[in-house]
């Protein structure tokens, strides 16, 4: 059987603006084909300048000779897009309302592979992983870390928002409000996102031993000025030390309000500490609580994000009192800070 094909002068013009114009990779590779053959060059020689098998030279032979140049232009092969569209909506509804679990198999959660195994076992439709992840990515789905979520709520989360607002429009000038909350920093570094080669996954010493300390910060409402107390212990005492720093400073107002949430060692029922503090200092310092299940209802975990996102986050501090010292100057240097979150946002307009 002959190996080489024959062109006229249109096809042979056709073929040769497509591999010299084209931006189809297979495309070119086909035209490129069909004009080693036509030139009458070897089978061989066109597999080792093409770096293609014999089965492909034949297969795009045959398709020449059987329909023309419309079988070898063509860019889309296989099944149409339209075929795969339903079994693509599929997958993405599974990935959102159903989990793993949902078919018998024990995963947390989605991959690729596990989808596309769900799909042959369901539907008995073989497609490979990667075609999978083009499906996702298609409909705007992409893997990134989720944001966790309390799902229980507090009964009275409305009447203690609503208390709150109240509180902060009616301030009077004479007294001052704080949203207050604790963090804690350690040694052994959060570790996070940051640049590197590709190839090559960057290194994070760690100490080993993880040391911590705590963090009592208040953020005035009015003006975002935050004041942190450091402490050893996530405890009532670093919470009354905390406090009295807030007296201290804040001596030339009547009274002090301090917005917190509901920690056993920030309410005088559960903490017998807090109960006598507020025996002396009560006249002075009012306590008030967010609702229960609600961290986002606390301007001050803004800050905190940011303390870890910008400091705590792959530091290469070995030392405690080193970490704590690079925490107060970020504080010091950043303070006073913007009231973030959606719930005050109207009330610090005004």
């Amino acid at each position: 059987m002959d190996g080489s094909i024959v062109l006229r002068p249109g096809q042979r013009k056709l073929l040769l603006d497509v591999y010299r114009k084209g931006t189809d990779p297979s495309l070119r590779l086909r035209a490129h084909l069909l004009l080693l053959l036509a030139s009458g060059q070897t089978w061989l020689t066109i597999s080792l300048v093409l770096f293609c098998s014999t089965a492909t030279i034949a297969r795009w032979k045959k398709r020449f000779e059987q329909g023309g140049m419309e079988a070898v232009l063509q860019s889309r092969r296989g099944r149409p897009a339209i075929f795969w569209a339903g079994w693509a909506a599929i997958v993405v509804r599974w990935v959102k309302d159903l989990r793993p679990l949902n078919f018998g198999y024990v995963r947390s959660r989605w991959c690729c592979a596990t989808l596309a195994l769900v799909l042959w076992n369901v539907h008995h439709v073989k497609v490979s992983p990667d075609t999978v992840r083009r499906w996702l990515h298609g409909r705007q789905m992409v893997w990134r870390r989720p944001r966790p979520v309390l799902e229980r709520k507090d009964a009275n989360r409305s009447r203690k928002l609503r208390a709150i607002r109240q509180l902060l429009a009616e301030l009077p000038p004479d007294q001052v409000a704080f949203f207050q909350d604790e963090v804690d920093v350690n040694t052994n570094p959060k570790i996070g996102c940051m640049w590197m080669p590709r190839g090559k996954q960057a290194k994070v010493p760690t100490p080993g031993d993880n040391h911590k300390r705590y963090l009592a910060g208040s953020m005035e409402w009015r003006t975002g000025t935050l004041i942190a107390t450091a402490g050893r212990g996530r405890n009532a005492d670093l919470f009354l030390a905390h406090l009295d720093e807030l007296r201290c400073r804040y001596r030339g107002y009547h009274t002090i309000h301090v917005i917190c949430d509901n920690a056993s060692f920030h309410t005088a029922k559960r903490s017998k500490k807090v109960a006598e503090y507020l025996r002396k200092w009560g006249h002075r310092i009012v306590l008030h609580y967010l609702p229960k299940y609600a961290p986002e209802t606390n301007p001050i975990e803004r800050v905190w994000w940011h303390l870890h996102d910008e400091v705590t986050r792959n530091h290469r501090c070995f030392d405690i009192g080193e970490l704590v010292q690079l925490v107060m100057r970020w504080l010091e240097e950043r303070n006073p800070f913007r009231i973030e979150g959606h719930v005050y946002d109207l009330l610090n307009a005004a």
